[in-house]
C-alpha cells in the first residue's frame, strides 16, 4: 500500500491509505462550476460550487457508524447525495461492498465521477431513484451497516429557496428520518447497524427520531450528541440503531448516553478528541 508525504505543521505526517486513480492523474478531472475536495486520506469528492457541499453532519455520520461496526463487508447508504458518507465509509472499511442511493441525478452525476477517481468501481454501485420505491432494493439484499444523513425539517418549515440540491438535503422532499428508519428496519442483516445523523434540539426533533426508531422496531442502542462551538448547547446527534428482535429484552428499552463530541473550543480551535477523530479517517490532527 503506497502512501506520500505531504507538508503540513507535523514533520513526520504521511497520508495513509491507497492512493487512488485520480491521484495518480487517471481519474477524470472537475468541470466548470466544480470542485475537487479531499474527504479521508487521499480520497477526493467533486461537488458544486454552488450546490450542496458536504458538511461535518457527513463525515461524523461515516466515522460514526463504521466506529461501531468495523467489520461490515455490506454497506447501504440512504439517500447519498454527492457520496460524501458512503465515500468515507469506503476508505475506512477497504473490504466492504457498497449500495448507495440517491434521487437527484445531479448528485448521482458527481458521485459515480468520485467513485472513479477514488477507483471504488469494483465495489461500490450507485442506484439513481428514491429509496422508498420499490423495486430500487430486492428484499433478499441485507446489509451489516446502514448509514443515513437525512434532511433534517419537513416542507414549508423553512425557506425552500436556492440550488435544489441544498433544498433536497436540507427539507424532507423524499422522506423523513421515519422512512430512513423504515427502510433500514427491512434491509438490516441479522445484528446489523443502522449509524444516522439527527437535530436534538429543539427537543421535538429528539421526540421524532425516537418515536421513528419505534415505529420501525429499532432499538437505539447508542447515541452521542455533538456541541458544534463550545459552549454551546448540542444542535445534533450521532444514533446507532440494531432491529429489537436481535436484541435481548433488557437492551431494547436502553440507550447508552454517550459524552458530548465538541468539534471547536470557546476560542475557536479543534477539539483534542476531533483531532483524533480526524486523524481515523486519514487528516492530520
Amino acid at each position: 500500500m503506497q502512501s506520500t508525504r505531504v507538508k503540513t505543521q507535523f514533520k513526520n505526517w504521511t497520508i495513509p491509505g491507497p492512493i487512488p486513480r485520480g491521484a495518480l492523474g487517471q481519474g477524470p478531472e472537475a468541470g466548470p462550476g466544480e470542485t475537487l475536495d479531499s474527504i479521508s486520506g487521499h480520497f477526493k469528492i467533486f461537488q458544486l460550487e454552488k450546490g450542496h457541499r458536504f458538511s461535518t453532519d457527513d463525515v461524523l455520520t461515516a466515522w460514526y457508524g463504521t466506529s461501531w461496526c468495523p467489520t461490515a463487508r455490506r454497506v447501504l447508504d440512504l439517500g447519498s447525495g454527492i457520496g460524501t458518507v458512503g465515500m468515507i465509509a469506503a476508505w475506512r472499511l477497504p473490504g466492504a461492498r457498497f449500495v448507495t442511493i440517491e434521487a437527484q441525478e445531479e448528485s448521482v452525476r458527481l458521485a459515480k465521477k468520485s467513485a472513479a477517481w477514488n477507483g471504488l468501481a469494483d465495489r461500490y454501485e450507485i442506484r439513481v431513484g428514491d429509496f422508498r420505491e420499490e423495486g430500487i432494493l430486492q428484499s433478499e439484499e441485507k446489509f451489516d451497516l446502514i448509514l443515513g444523513s437525512p434532511p433534517y425539517f419537513p416542507p414549508g418549515s423553512g425557506v425552500e429557496g436556492g440550488h435544489p440540491q441544498k433544498v433536497h438535503c436540507r427539507f424532507e422532499m423524499r422522506g423523513d428520518i421515519a422512512d430512513y428508519c423504515s427502510a433500514a428496519s427491512k434491509y438490516l442483516a441479522a445484528g446489523g447497524v443502522f449509524a444516522c445523523v439527527f437535530p436534538v434540539n429543539p427537543e421535538q426533533q429528539q421526540e421524532r427520531i425516537k418515536n421513528a426508531a419505534l415505529k420501525a422496531d429499532l432499538s437505539i442502542v447508542r447515541w452521542r450528541p455533538v456541541v458544534l462551538r463550545e459552549p454551546e448547547a448540542p444542535l445534533i446527534g450521532l444514533f446507532e440503531m440494531m432491529r429489537s428482535d436481535d436484541l435481548p429484552a433488557a437492551f431494547r428499552a436502553q440507550t447508552w448516553a454517550e459524552p458530548p463530541l465538541v468539534i471547536r473550543t470557546a476560542s475557536g480551535g479543534i477539539h483534542l478528541e476531533y483531532s483524533a477523530v480526524k486523524l481515523s479517517f486519514g487528516f492530520p490532527p
